[in-house]
């Protein structure tokens, strides 16, 4: 399988014609491939890791009425009890509809942009870090609104039926902008977050490679695996406070939840170290890591698994 950060080699004495079919090829794939390997990818890794969003989301609210345990175990315990080991899953449907659009979105804009920025440098880790802040920009446009939705229904005693329910009486009460009061704070958190990643992931994953290149083909998978959750986690981690900030801006005014004047992240966080302290903004850190090191971990398996099938694929044509 080739390389995710391998040189795009422009064939010579190409007919001007054949520009447009090269420049939809890259790692050997068309644009359409990266989106749908992207969009199975981003499905696989948040259906696997969904109860652990769940429990961190509730963790993060930062209403007692809404949430009363402040502890992971307390947390489990608190869903279990009210809904069952379902009701770790409930808003898997808003976060299926929303997920398979954002990562298809997401890794064909990285994709495109590694190309377009490392051209002379396939291991320039600014030029990666540069296309993960372009690709999140853009997904998180898709992905914001049913995030949204999801992370209601996610609450408990969330007062939404389902999807359907909780889109149609957001719109009727709230308006369309409650469905992206989050996304200022998201790019905001998910810039310096995609930055970390896909630098780290590149990073890490070519000096996996350096330490026993002999063997790099056979254990592809396991290094994209080990690369993606040292990344996941780091990212994680550096921007916790972020996601509390977003996570509370998307439950405004639900279960009790805090409502706020305005969509500024200034305010929210203001309003969190006046209730909380400087704690409040970590709350959920250990159920986020736990979700991004084992969640990047499986979505970047699955996405270098879909390229390789997609690779051999057109090799057989």
């Amino acid at each position: 399988m080739a390389d995710a950060s391998a040189e795009f080699r422009r064939p010579e004495l190409i007919p001007p014609a054949a520009d447009l079919v090269v420049a939809q090829q890259h790692d050997g794939l068309r644009f359409w491939q990266f989106m749908v390997a992207g969009s199975v990818a981003g499905l696989v890794e948040h259906t696997a890791m969904f109860p652990v969003d769940t429990l961190k989301t509730q963790m993060q609210a930062g209403s007692p009425a809404c949430h009363r345990p402040l502890g992971l175990r307390q947390a489990v315990r608190s869903v279990v009890r009210a809904e069952g080991a379902l009701g770790l899953y409930r808003g898997l449907g808003a976060m299926s509809l929303g997920a398979g659009p954002a990562h298809a979105v997401y890794f064909s804009v990285y994709e495109i942009s590694k190309e377009s920025l490392s051209r002379e440098n396939p291991n320039n880790p600014v030029a990666h870090a540069a296309s993960g802040v372009l690709a999140t920009v853009a997904s998180d446009a898709v992905f914001t609104p049913m995030d949204t939705v999801k992370q209601r229904l996610q609450l408990n005693s969330s007062p939404y039926k389902g999807v359907a329910d909780c889109i149609s009486r957001v719109l009727r009460e709230e308006g369309i902008r409650a469905f992206f009061a989050s996304y200022r704070t998201t790019v905001v958190m998910n810039a310096p977050y995609t930055a970390v990643h896909f630098a780290t992931y590149e990073a890490a994953k070519r000096g996996l490679m350096e330490v026993s290149p002999e063997n790099a083909s056979d254990e592809r998978l396991v290094v994209h695996a080990t690369a993606g959750a040292a990344a996941g986690a780091l990212a994680a981690a550096f921007t916790t406070p972020l996601d509390v900030v977003k996570t509370q801006l998307q439950c405004q005014g639900v279960c009790g939840c805090d409502r706020f004047s305005s969509s500024s992240t200034g305010e929210v966080i203001r309003a969190i170290l006046r209730r909380d302290g400087y704690a409040g903004l970590m709350r959920g850190w250990k159920p986020r890591m736990l979700f991004h090191a084992p969640a990047a971990a499986i979505c970047w398996s699955t996405y270098e698994a879909m390229k390789s099938f997609f690779e051999q694929m057109n090799d057989e044509k």
